[in-house]
């Protein structure tokens, strides 16, 4: 691993990410090879924190190693030379705001010890946010930051779909249960699921038309094995987002009869193969159990933030608050979430927070669509990166529906959307960049042109 960071390469740059692109091994070897210190340990931490293989393999659970890759990024990014140029200034702005309307909160909620017991769960993540954000900034970095999330997400994905395959598509009650971590629990794998077939589509779209043989046929398994680990789940929310993504794929806001039948032959199917209790699920929709409780955390959450608008009842206060002044509404042993992100953000940091949660969201399709037109207007309009920034969008679209029926704020979702989105707006501006200053450089200080630097503000 080198110890100074390389800028992006002018000369070779197409025929590297052209090999990288056909999914060479020996070629992805040797590009990371020629990646820095700091550039490793994100994606060390990428890979533990979607994999957790420390939760599999006993003997490697010795370390905090999410906390020690997070670490040694920081000693890395210190000390790293010719750092590229970094998107996400204004997203970082928004997510420090959050965390100073969390700390409000947290002070004067109803429960400020199981606030500041909480913190960890938000601050971390603009620690990474930053960490990745101002260390990946090549096309190369965003490449290796989607492959990771790829694989781990692949290897979920088909162990899913052979689950529910081998107990014959059938229903079960809890649903696929994923491995430790974020994804253990059957809703949040779905939502998971859901983020990942949005990418998987149009990575295929992007790739598969190059690729031949097995490589052409593991990138097709990934949307087809998330679809099924999607259906197996038994998350109703994220099977709700599978329709919705399948439409805007096939449909894209326009009618045409060859869109509405093919759109109809996959609804087809993936009925068809609907346990017959899961068709029930959808069909009794406010009268189960499950659900009546979620109502009731809505609406008696939509009380709390009527109750204190400004700042909630506190940052993860809800369920010491429900508990006390609503529980005769608690059908369970003990009240949960509020299972619905906008309520848990709400009804916690009340609407101030919930108005910078929602300018955070913008951000999340803002920042693709950005990446998007600047690619067009150079004419790079069918570049693999506008098919990731669309696969990003679609993906960050499942996570929004799915998490109308789960409390997922603070698991990865969001906040890794925002990171690699980031990074793949400040891979293109900072390639652009240098293709309009080509060479141009003092004392190794590359001299920038007005052009260049409309790019890179």
């Amino acid at each position: 691993m080198n110890t100074s960071m390389p800028a992006e390469p002018r000369t070779g740059h197409k025929s590297d990410m052209a090999d990288l692109l056909a999914l060479k091994a020996g070629s992805m070897w040797q590009a990371l090879k020629a990646e820095p210190f700091a550039v490793w340990m994100i994606f060390c931490y990428f890979l533990f924190e979607y994999t957790r293989p420390q939760s599999i393999i006993p003997a490697l659970d010795i370390l905090p190693w999410m906390q020690v890759f997070i670490l040694l990024s920081a000693v890395g990014y210190f000390f790293q030379q010719n750092k590229g140029r970094a998107s996400g200034g204004a997203v970082l702005f928004w997510l420090v705001a959050f965390f100073v309307v969390i700390l409000i909160s947290s002070q004067g909620g109803f429960a400020p010890p199981v606030s500041w017991r909480s913190l960890d769960k938000y601050y971390l993540w603009v620690i990474i946010f930053f960490l990745i954000t101002r260390i990946c900034t090549t096309e190369r970095h965003f490449y290796f930051l989607l492959v990771i999330f790829f694989l781990a997400s692949l290897k979920l994905s088909l162990f899913g779909a052979r689950t529910w395959t081998l107990r014959g598509f059938s229903f079960t009650s809890w649903g696929m249960k994923g491995p430790p971590g974020f994804f253990e629990n059957s809703g949040e794998l779905a939502v998971q699921m859901v983020v990942f077939f949005g990418i998987s589509v149009y990575l295929y779209k992007a790739l598969g038309p190059t690729l031949t043989g097995w490589r052409k046929w593991l990138l097709l398994a990934a949307p087809i094995t998330a679809a099924m680990t999607v259906m197996a789940a038994s998350s109703r929310g994220s099977q709700v987002a599978l329709a919705v993504q399948l439409y805007l794929i096939f449909l894209h806001g326009k009618i045409s009869i060859r869109a509405l039948l093919l759109a109809a032959v996959v609804g087809y199917v993936a009925f068809s193969f609907l346990p017959p209790e899961q068709i029930e699920r959808f069909t009794t929709i406010g009268e189960d159990k499950t659900s009546i409780q979620r109502m009731h955390y809505w609406e008696n959450g939509w009380e709390m933030m009527k109750d204190y608008p400004a700042f909630g009842v506190g940052y993860f206060a809800f369920i010491p608050y429900f508990e006390r002044f609503y529980s005769q509404y608690v059908l369970y042993d003990h009240a949960q979430l509020a299972h619905n992100i906008f309520i848990q953000v709400g009804a916690d940091l009340g609407f101030i927070g919930l108005s910078v949660y929602l300018i955070l969201i913008a951000l999340c399709f803002a920042i693709p669509r950005k990446t998007i037109k600047l690619l067009e207007r150079f004419d790079k309009g069918d570049e693999w990166r506008v098919f990731a920034a669309k696969g990003l969008m679609l993906g960050y679209v499942g996570f929004l529906i799915g998490g109308q029926f789960v409390s997922i704020v603070y698991y990865p979702f969001m906040w890794m959307h925002l990171a690699l989105s980031c990074v793949l707006l400040s891979s293109v501006r900072n390639q652009l960049a240098a293709e309009l200053t080509p060479n141009a450089s003092v004392g190794g200080r590359r001299i920038e042109t007005v052009a260049s630097r409309k790019i890179l503000t």
